[in-house]
C-alpha cells in the first residue's frame, strides 16, 4: 500500500512557529477522527520555509485531502 505525504507550506519569518502550531491541530484531527496515522511532523526547508505534514495510506487519502485541504502531496519513501 502506498504512503502519501500530505504537505502544508508555510513561508516567512514565522514559518517555523506556524508549522509547529499546525502540527498540533493535525494531531487533534487524527485523534478525533480515530485515524491510524502516526507520522505527523514538521520540517524546516530553510529559514523562510517550513512544512507541516502527515503521512496517510491510499485508504485515507481522499478523506484527509477533502477535509484538510493540503497545499500539495508526494509519495513518502522511507
Amino acid at each position: 500500500m502506498r504512503q502519501i505525504k500530505i504537505i502544508w507550506d508555510f513561508r516567512g519569518a514565522d514559518s517555523l512557529q506556524i508549522a509547529k502550531h499546525h502540527v498540533v491541530h493535525l494531531k487533534e484531527y487524527v485523534t478525533l477522527e480515530k485515524l491510524p496515522i502516526s507520522i505527523i511532523d514538521f520540517e524546516i526547508k530553510n529559514e523562510m520555509h517550513t512544512i507541516a505534514f502527515l503521512v496517510v495510506t491510499d485508504v485515507h487519502l481522499l478523506k484527509v485531502r477533502d477535509e484538510l485541504k493540503p497545499h500539495r502531496a508526494e509519495l513518502f519513501v522511507v
